[in-house]
């Protein structure tokens, strides 16, 4: 393990192999780690996704996490996944991958194809709703992408773009991370769901929306005041939607 600060004055703590850089934000947590901190591995041997996917981890692909406590409840906390999705698609522009698009609720693609996967894992204040810490586990594909997968997945390398090394790509995206969050905290969620449903692919198209107990099918009609999508279905009532996974068709 090594210890650098990044141009903007953040720290970060770069590993050869860890198990994975959201357990590791976790253990930092837990023994009391102040933050804002970010975690980078070349290789994590038990790296993860949503629902507890494994996440393929190759060395070249950019994996980190950002260990934070900002002073919010736990509402405002959930909305930092579309603040990491907007750093991430800056990142893949500065680049100069493809056309950059998001998919709720905190996917990034270039040309419909998943090129990132961002992974919020947090806890509470004792007898609160206040946030205590938040880790915001970010894997972009640089180089390589996983096969066998349910969604097409690509790379920046595969779509045109400029591939960085992982340490250089973090420096990228903390930056765009610090210049977001600073909106978020100034401004709160307003500006940023403006700004991610200027990227967002398939506004009023038809989706699919796959819960653990059911599918529902609709229109895609953006997000509500918290984050959550808005599904118009029959006779045109629109539902929220805290959570699930999204297809097209």
């Amino acid at each position: 393990m090594t210890g650098d600060r990044l141009s903007n004055g953040w720290r970060c703590e770069i590993f050869e192999t860890i198990d994975s850089t959201n357990e590791e934000a976790r253990r930092r947590a837990e023994a009391g780690e102040p933050g804002p901190l970010w975690l980078l591995a070349h290789r994590q041997t038990a790296g993860r996704g949503r629902r507890g996917r494994t996440w393929d981890s190759p060395t070249g692909n950019l994996m980190t996490t950002l260990l934070w406590r900002p002073a919010v409840t736990l509402q405002q906390a959930g909305t930092l996944s579309f603040v990491a999705a907007l750093s991430v698609a800056d990142l893949v522009a500065e680049c100069g991958a493809g056309a950059v698009q998001l998919k709720w609720p905190n996917d990034v693609l270039i040309a419909g194809a998943k090129v990132s996967g961002i992974l919020l894992e947090s806890a509470a204040e004792p007898g609160g709703d206040r946030l205590a810490w938040i880790a915001i586990g970010i894997g972009v594909n640089l180089r390589w992408a996983p096969e066998g997968t349910p969604y097409p997945a690509t790379t920046i390398a595969a779509d045109g773009g400029t591939a960085p090394e992982p340490k250089e790509a973090l420096e990228i995206l903390a930056g765009a991370f610090e210049r977001w969050s600073d909106l978020w905290l100034r401004e709160g969620f307003a500006p940023i769901r403006d700004a991610w449903l200027a990227r967002a692919k398939g506004v009023g198209e038809a989706i699919e929306v796959r819960l653990p107990a059911e599918t529902l099918r609709g229109r895609f009609m953006g997000l509500d005041p918290s984050g959550a999508l808005l599904l118009e279905g029959e006779g045109g009532l629109t539902k929220p939607i805290a959570a699930g996974e999204v297809f097209w068709g």
